[in-house]
């Protein structure tokens, strides 16, 4: 990756944003499928292959799935993360301070390699920010960038440096939010922190929320929080002490179970709701994504409601997240219609 410009101030201001007053604002989480050749290219690089090769290819299929969400008609674009194999070990590969361990069962059949601490950890150069620049330069639509949170990043490694998971966590705060001014003097208007880890240890929501406030206080960004699939039972309402605008988060695997937590007590930030499963082949109607978006529409007023699949696409093929997404947008058109 290359280096980029300091930060100027105004920088942000040139960006696109979207429409001012737009209702359920559409968006997606950020992975999206894995095309083969891409697939195949990698493999290629971990037996010595051509690097540049895969970068090319990763380019244009960058490129591609930006063509994609725009033919489909969502307002704020996503990278696709054609460029990431996954989300914890792609950014410590890139920060100093780890190693990588062999693989790991994440769940089902999926595995990753385990980052190892091993050092400080530190922020030499920008992770992600060049890919913004790219994606942002493909289309006129603004781009959200897309960071693993400290307090994820820092529990899904294996620590052999620091005395404390709570030094660590806030070792990483500070690394992420240099990459997040990164990112904002790049232009970038909305800036995604994704902590899925938050939600399964909730005996330590308190650390979390430190951790994000190192990480968001003060920055010229719309901030939004990605977090599914754990006790949020056992974290909410104090969830919504996580110093973010937007909590983007999955109803539609838990059937929308939810919103009844969220009935509770207020729901106080925007409400990203999950109106697709994205663990399911299943293709949900038109009429079902009408119903989830009505059911969110009763716990938060449209005003603070944005609609997204429940979490990033690359569990699906192609063809399904294509036509997941092509509901979720006619849906949430009609019901966009009718307020």
């Amino acid at each position: 990756m290359s280096d980029i410009a300091p930060l100027a101030d105004g920088d942000a201001r040139e960006a696109p944003a979207l429409p001012a007053g737009l209702l359920l604002p559409l968006s997606t989480i950020g992975s999206f499928p894995k095309p083969e050749r891409l697939k195949r290219a990698r493999a290629e690089v971990s037996r010595g292959g051509d690097a540049e090769s895969l970068h090319a290819i990763e380019r244009e299929e960058t490129s591609a799935c930006l063509r994609l969400q725009e033919d489909l008609g969502l307002d704020l674009l996503v990278d696709g993360e054609m460029y990431r194999g996954d989300m914890t070990t792609y950014f410590a590969e890139n920060l100093e301070g780890f190693r990588i361990s062999g693989l790991v069962r994440s769940y089902g059949n999926r595995y990753y390699r385990k980052p190892v601490v091993v050092g400080e950890v530190r922020w030499s150069r920008p992770v992600t920010v060049e890919w913004f620049r790219y994606a942002s330069g493909q289309t006129r639509h603004p781009v959200k960038a897309i960071l693993t949170g400290p307090y994820t990043l820092m529990d899904w490694a294996f620590d052999e440096h620091y005395a404390s998971r709570e030094s660590l966590a806030l070792a990483l705060a500070d690394v992420v939010r240099q990459e997040c001014e990164a990112l904002v003097a790049a232009g970038a208007r909305y800036v995604q922190i994704d902590e899925p880890a938050v939600s399964v240890r909730p005996d330590e929501i308190d650390l979390a929320i430190r951790a994000m406030h190192r990480v968001t206080d003060g920055l010229r960004a719309r901030t939004i929080t990605h977090i599914c699939y754990g006790d949020f039972a056992a974290i909410y309402p104090r969830l919504l002490d996580l110093p973010v605008e937007q909590f983007t988060l999955e109803l539609s695997n838990s059937a929308l179970g939810l919103l009844d937590l969220f009935r509770t007590s207020p729901f106080t930030k925007e409400l990203g709701a999950g109106v697709l499963d994205v663990h399911h082949h299943a293709i949900e109607t038109v009429e079902v994504v009408k119903e989830r978006i009505r059911a969110a529409l009763g716990v938060v007023p449209a005003s603070r409601l944005w609609i997204n699949p429940d979490c990033g696409l690359k569990t699906r093929s192609p063809e399904e997240a294509e036509a997941k997404i092509r509901n979720m947008v006619a849906a949430t058109l009609e019901v966009r219609r009718s307020l």
